[in-house]
């Protein structure tokens, strides 16, 4: 059985979309950890290598150490990484 899924949220102080998709999380009552880049250009450059990007909001979901990037505010497919997966029977 896996781990709960696990949810980072890439972020700066006064990013409205940041602000959004951590509004959106509180909602749907997921935690998540929250890495705040301001000021700090060495996780800009963590998410460049990582992604090939430095903007945020950046958000990862994942278990059991394998995770999936929402590299935009796509709150769908947010959604759609937190929501349970279906039970197979």
């Amino acid at each position: 059985m896996s781990a709960a899924k696990k949810v980072i949220v890439w972020s700066k102080t006064g990013c409205q979309y940041c602000g959004t998709v951590k509004q959106f999380l509180e909602q749907n009552n997921q935690p998540y950890e929250n890495i705040d880049i301001e000021g700090k250009d060495y996780l800009r450059d963590v998410l460049e290598a990582k992604y090939g990007i430095r903007h945020v909001p950046v958000v990862e979901i994942g278990s059991d150490g394998v995770y999936t990037a929402v590299t935009d505010w796509d709150l769908e497919k947010i959604k759609a990484l937190i929501s349970p997966a279906p039970v197979a029977g």
